[in-house]
């Protein structure tokens, strides 16, 4: 620190207009993996692209339109930048000369038995006054400009936590949507069971009132059928509760929401690529982290300077008079100039100690930076080992719908044909039954790892998403 206090009085004796104290930020070393361990081979250069439209659900598009207008966490990110906006533009006023101008008209009686009045007229006397004051930090050593740094960079993270915002909300919408048509297509299947089951105990009641049945045959249809029926309240609620926390994305009060293409129809949705080391770019929160260590590194050097002194000038310019008419004229004027200077001595460890809690600051900072920076690149590898492994499970699955079909239309033949019982039917259909609700399930896993994947990616798809945010019109539900 004394090199850098010889060099700012060196600075000001050359006529400079000063120094700036404190360390200048450097971006710190980051140490990411050249690849993504299960990066896929068929991903495509989307992250800048509207991702969601690839689905091809005009219904998806305009949902997505509408939160990114009328959602309250949006609004509520946009007013916190409205703020830290505010606030740069105050800190950064510092820099410049304050101007300011007053005026004042007095009227005042005083004793007659008290001293004699200054003007010598009586007990009554007028004075008018108008001033022009200016005023001036001189920031030699930089603590203003430390703090507008400081005030900038909470800014741009302030705009960063917006775009976050955004990049969260689109992926909530898409992901709400989704998961409703999969608990639609879950209730369809359940529904076409119940039917299904209920004509089958309608036959059996039929066949056990004609002696071709047992009663324990029929006590098993109807236990099959009851089971199917209890599920489709279970979806029902989870559909409504879905369809409210849709509703509250949107920014509008709980409610239904409109339907477009079933699960099955939906597009396929390609798989962004990218390297690692293009997250530090891509994703809101860690330029967010970065621009919040910006502001606390420049701290450290707001916090510094208070060590050098603070030299402060103060102009004044107006006129005085008794009457209104002399306010301006040439006898009036009055003026005046000053040159402050302040250095604090002792202080008994006050600016020690603020320097110290700004290092901390900025080494808390620093960590939180290189923290989720590995959380993102955590996230990222999980989305995709996800998205991998949902897909075979998908694939899986559907082979082993096929079989339970299959074997559900052989036995339901064989007991027909009189070769087995009732219960080698029953067993089929609900693991056939089974079968169908988790591959529906699994189909949305697909797509919910999908569009995770894009989330925890980033790109610039979140500026095309905020340019969208004017171009909403509500659907009706």
């Amino acid at each position: 620190m004394r090199t850098h206090s010889s060099l700012c009085v060196l600075a000001l004796v050359l006529g400079a207009s000063g120094c700036t104290v404190g360390p200048d930020y450097e971006r710190p070393k980051i140490d990411s993996p050249s690849s993504f361990r299960f990066a896929q081979k068929d991903a495509s250069d989307l992250a800048n692209s509207a991702w969601w439209e690839q689905f091809q659900d005009p219904v998806l598009n305009q949902l997505i339109s509408v939160a990114l207008q009328e959602n309250k966490d949006v609004k509520i990110a946009a007013a916190r930048v409205d703020a830290f906006r505010g606030q740069f533009e105050t800190t950064r006023s510092q820099l410049f000369p304050q101007v300011g101008a007053n005026g004042s008209a007095e009227r005042e009686r005083v004793s007659q038995v008290g001293p004699t009045p200054l003007n010598g007229e009586g007990p009554v006397f007028k004075q008018y006054q108008a001033n022009l004051s200016v005023s001036w930090e001189l920031d030699l050593f930089g603590k203003l400009r430390r703090q507008t740094e400081s005030a900038r960079a909470s800014l741009l993270a302030s705009e960063e936590g917006r775009r976050g915002a955004i990049l969260s909300l689109v992926s909530s919408v898409a992901s709400s949507y989704i998961n409703l048509r999969d608990l639609d297509r879950q209730l369809a299947i359940t529904n076409a069971t119940v039917a299904s089951r209920g004509e089958a105990v309608k036959v059996f009641t039929q066949r056990f009132a004609g002696g071709v049945v047992s009663q324990m045959e029929l006590a098993q249809s109807q236990s099959e059928y009851e089971a199917a029926l209890a599920l489709a309240p279970q979806i029902q609620a989870q559909i409504g509760q879905q369809e409210n926390a849709l509703s509250v994305l949107l920014g509008r009060n709980p409610g239904p929401i409109l339907r477009g293409r079933e699960l099955s129809d939906l597009k396929p949705v390609a798989v962004p690529m990218g390297l690692p080391s293009e997250l530090l770019t891509r994703r809101p929160d860690l330029a967010e982290a970065e621009q919040n260590l910006v502001a606390a590194n420049a701290l450290i050097g707001a916090a510094k300077a208070q060590y050098f002194p603070t030299i402060s000038l103060t102009g004044l310019l107006g006129s005085l008079s008794a009457q209104s008419s002399d306010l301006f004229t040439g006898p009036a004027r009055a003026w005046s100039y000053a040159g402050t200077i302040g250095l604090p001595i002792f202080t008994a460890g006050g600016i020690g100690g603020q320097v110290k809690q700004a290092e901390a600051q900025q080494q808390e900072a620093l960590l939180q930076y290189q923290k989720a920076i590995q959380v993102a690149f955590q996230e990222t590898e999980d989305a995709l080992i996800g998205l991998q492994k949902s897909r075979e499970q998908l694939l899986t699955q559907g082979r082993q719908v096929d079989a339970l079909r299959t074997y559900a239309h052989l036995s339901r033949l064989r007991f027909d044909g009189g070769y087995t019982s009732y219960i080698e039917v029953l067993d089929a259909e609900r693991s056939l039954f089974n079968a169908e609700l988790s591959y529906a399930q699994t189909q949305g896993v697909v797509y919910a790892s999908l569009i995770n994947l894009y989330k925890v990616m980033g790109g610039g798809w979140v500026v095309k998403a905020d340019e969208m945010t004017a171009k909403a019109e509500p659907p009706k539900p």
